[in-house]
């Protein structure tokens, strides 16, 4: 065990955890987090991807211990306006999700996006949101839901 101090959305928060402890399980287990979800434990569905200093991280692969001097951004981050004009607006409103539980991790992934890319195209946002499973199979409707700030206009 180790005490680590964590700069989760902003606050830093003090955590006790093995060192080889995934950042998943801390941020879940240890400072209920819960926005973040335990999908395929390997990195490769998205669903527990968090934001490491601004880029899309998958927080089951990356041990306590290794983020210690990150900033961590959870799908719980307080709201300020500059956070709000670079985050996928269009999500609730274009049927993007059914089940939900993949929705953490492609917004953050597409939060990531778009503070690399103001306005990314149709192919830049789909290798970004690669990776991403939605099982319910809402692709297209995520990638409409990811360009709606930049002005597109909805497939449907």
């Amino acid at each position: 065990m180790g005490e680590f101090v964590l700069n989760v959305n902003g606050a830093h928060l003090r955590v006790n955890a093995p060192p080889e402890e995934t950042l998943l399980s801390v941020l879940r287990n240890r400072l209920n987090l819960t926005g973040t979800k335990y999908g395929c434990g390997e990195g490769q569905c998205g669903a527990c991807t968090v934001l490491l200093d601004g880029r899309a991280t998958r927080s089951c692969m990356l041990s306590v211990a290794s983020a210690v001097n990150a900033k961590i951004t959870t799908i719980e981050r307080p709201g300020d306006e500059r956070q709000a004009q670079s985050r996928p607006a269009g999500f609730p409103g274009r049927g993007a999700f059914q089940c939900g539980y993949c929705t953490s991790g492609m917004i953050l992934s597409a939060t990531s996006l778009l503070h690399q890319m103001h306005n990314p195209t149709e192919e830049q946002i789909a290798a970004a949101m690669d990776g991403n499973i939605c099982r319910c199979g809402t692709y297209p409707r995520i990638l409409d839901a990811v360009s709606a700030p930049q002005g597109r206009r909805s497939r449907e």
